[in-house]
């Protein structure tokens, strides 16, 4: 896989790099030919086992944190889709656009049915961005950041080595930390629903696998 990414034309509007952050949108179109690597048979096994049946491809995004980085992303939930375009829809609304990609907040049920795969390409854990997370907190609907009191919800490090995978739902809370390691953290960020959106939309990189 770090071969295939290493060699793609990084020049796409699709492509963001800058000192500390190098990441492709649209990942699994902009780099067609590392889909059969990726769902193979384990992975469709794997969906299939936790998801259930009727899931797809809806967001995928490779990013790389450096070993130079020195950011961190402070506690949120995942609460926007990607749309190919805008549209004025009861229930939807938050809208943004970023590199020419359309991005909406969805009623809550929406994301309720949502998974998130995180394929890691690097052994990550709390000394170069391993995610932290609520566990739980994806089951209270939408939870502001500044009501999270850490006196009272516990946090969990996510360690995960290479080639492995975590799997999430979007409403979790999760945060990263800083690289102080100096070691690379790359992932390939990939997101499911089997929901079908009003007819006026459609999702952005929708891919009936």
């Amino acid at each position: 896989m770090l071969r295939i990414i290493e060699a793609a034309d990084t020049s796409k509007s699709t492509f963001r790099k800058s000192a500390d952050l190098f990441a492709i949108r649209q990942f699994l179109r902009e780099i067609p030919e590392i889909n059969p690597i990726i769902f193979d048979r384990n992975f469709e096994d794997l969906i299939q086992q936790y998801f259930g049946e009727g899931y797809f491809v809806v967001k995928s995004i490779y990013f790389d944190k450096p070993e130079q980085s020195n950011w961190f992303v402070a506690y949120h939930q995942d609460l926007t889709i990607s749309v190919d375009k805008k549209e004025a829809l009861p229930g939807y609304g938050n809208w943004t656009v970023k590199q020419g990609q359309f991005a909406v907040q969805p009623p809550l049920d929406v994301l309720e049915q949502m998974y998130t795969v995180r394929i890691h390409l690097d052994d990550t854990d709390e000394n170069n961005g391993a995610l932290k997370v609520i566990p739980g907190s994806h089951l209270k609907g939408i939870y502001r950041p500044a009501a999270l009191d850490l006196s009272i919800e516990k946090e969990a490090s996510c360690k995960v080595s290479s080639g492995g995978v975590m799997i999430m739902k979007p409403l979790l809370l999760h945060s990263s930390g800083r690289t102080t390691n100096n070691s690379k953290r790359r992932v390939i960020h990939i997101e499911f629903s089997k929901r079908e959106l009003p007819e006026a939309i459609n999702w952005a990189e929708k891919d009936p696998r």
